[in-house]
């Protein structure tokens, strides 16, 4: 038998060898294709949210708040260097696919040893010059196509941390809009304090007349002081709760208190949110942490098949051309040229132990992905369904309120009509005045709460997120993945 022969019989049994240890391509898992939102109010009427989903309440100082906290937030720096760290990835993954082609330049200066295996006598020199100029190429073959999931997995992976920078974006952005309408209800709720304010001020003055004419005892002296100092008190609390949320705002947007651009007080809007009617089958490709949590899935699924590749034999094919001369004269002539080609095949035949380690580590984070994707989706649902409902409470007890404004606002206007014809005094209108003023204020509280439970909403349902990165125009398909 000639070494040839058995050259290819060993190299055939070794990966023989190598195939009985592959370990068999893992089930697709099963992921949701919904989330669980049965039983949750929607409106027919209502869409899922736009991109700048914010300019849906039609306040400029809003959108330029906005736009300043999306050019200089920090929270979105550390958000791009990540999907910036991702990206790169794909580069180093399709270079270490590609060929590899090597430059050589090499000049040695070398003495024999006189007591050396060929005396320098023998030779009749004793230094010698060494010079080498060459190329080298090298391919492997990804027969087995564990350098195409690298690539695909980095992908992936790059996709993952858009949708999660999208998230960043949506957290960012509601928390503005919250901010901006939180600090607009305090404004409102400030012109309401400072009229309740002056209104127990006169009902002060008048029970002070009465009290030291004798007509009244001093306890209800006593009595107009301790509403006018919890007025003032409600006051004082709102002003500061509206100065904290002028602070956050500058935090938003990374910027100090004094540089925020000059606010006015504007009316609050008009919002009728509701759940869109398709929530249950499209969130799951609407929220941008759910998509990241997709995209993981995806990365995780190449991960397993390039552990799966490790375990088949490696093909790669080097190549050299150059000039090699002990002669620097003589380098550049046609005799010194030098070349080879080397077919090259790697067999892992007793690695089996790390590979089985490796492949059963990708497996356990491709598990770790599907559970976190399932877990994700029921907090989205959760969230979703909170905030509707929340909302839908919120309407409810504004209906209400406004009856109670209504009735209130009625009662006002009957003592101040029974005070013009003389058949009652101040104290009546001052008192349904002030309680007319404290329903205003519940009221606006209501409304505040409804925008940010709208806003709440929003952010639930993904802010109008749509993937668009690294070249795709779709949202992670898990393609190999059975749905439920």
């Amino acid at each position: 038998m000639s070494p040839q022969t058995l050259s290819w019989r060993i190299a055939v049994l070794a990966v023989l060898l190598a195939g009985c240890s592959i370990p068999p391509k893992p089930d697709a898992p099963t992921l949701r294709n919904s989330a669980p939102l049965a039983g949750v109010p929607a409106s027919a009427g209502e869409s899922w949210p736009a991109a700048d989903w914010w300019k849906q309440y039609r306040d400029d100082q809003l959108d330029t708040l906005e736009q300043k906290a999306l050019a200089s937030s920090p929270s979105l720096d550390e958000a791009r260097t990540r999907f910036d760290t991702a990206a790169k990835s794909i580069d180093i993954a399709r270079a270490e696919a590609g060929i590899s082609i090597d430059g050589n330049v090499q000049y040695q200066r070398q003495r024999l040893s006189e007591t050396g295996l060929i005396p320098p006598a023998f030779l009749g020199f004793t230094w010698y010059s060494q010079a080498d100029l060459g190329v080298q190429f090298r391919y492997d073959f990804d027969f087995w196509g564990k350098q195409r999931a690298a690539i695909e997995a980095a992908i992936d992976e790059t996709r993952a941390a858009e949708a999660e920078r999208a998230a960043t974006v949506l957290i960012l952005t509601s928390a503005v809009a919250d901010t901006y309408f939180g600090w607009q209800a305090d404004q409102a709720r400030l012109a309401l304090a400072d009229t309740l304010v002056a209104n127990l001020e006169r009902n002060r003055k008048l029970a002070a007349l009465r009290v030291d004419h004798g007509v009244d005892s001093p306890d209800t002296l006593h009595a107009a002081d301790t509403q006018l100092a919890s007025a003032r008190e409600q006051k004082a609390a709102i002003s500061g709760s509206a100065e904290v949320r002028r602070a956050a705002l500058a935090a938003l947007l990374g910027i100090a208190p004094a540089e925020l651009p000059p606010l006015s007080a504007k009316p609050l809007p008009t919002v009728a949110g509701g759940l869109p009617e398709d929530a249950s089958l499209d969130l799951v490709a609407r929220r941008p942490d759910i998509a990241a949590s997709r995209w993981r899935i995806e990365a995780a699924l190449r991960r397993v098949d390039q552990a799966r590749a490790e375990f088949y034999p490696d093909i790669s094919l080097s190549a050299l051309v150059g000039l090699s001369s002990l002669d620097m004269d003589k380098l550049f002539t046609a005799g010194s040229r030098v070349a080879a080609v080397s077919p090259a095949l790697h067999l892992p035949i007793f690695a089996g132990g790390r590979l089985k380690a490796r492949f059963g580590a990708s497996k356990a984070e491709l598990d770790a992905a599907v559970a976190q994707y399932d877990s994700s989706v029921v907090a989205a649902a959760r969230d979703v369904a909170t905030q509707a409902l929340t909302l839908q409470q919120i309407d409810a007890r504004r209906r209400e309120r406004a009856q109670q404004v209504a009735a209130t606002a009625a009662l006002n206007a009957t003592s101040a009509a029974r005070a013009r014809r003389g058949l009652a005094d101040d104290r009546s209108v001052l008192a349904a005045e002030a309680q007319l003023l404290m329903q205003r204020d519940a009221a606006t509280t209501l409304d505040a709460q409804a925008v940010s439970a709208d806003i709440a909403l929003t952010k639930a349902l993904g802010g109008g997120y749509r993937f668009a990165g690294t070249g795709a125009d779709s949202q992670p398909s898990v393609s190999q993945t059975q749905p439920r």
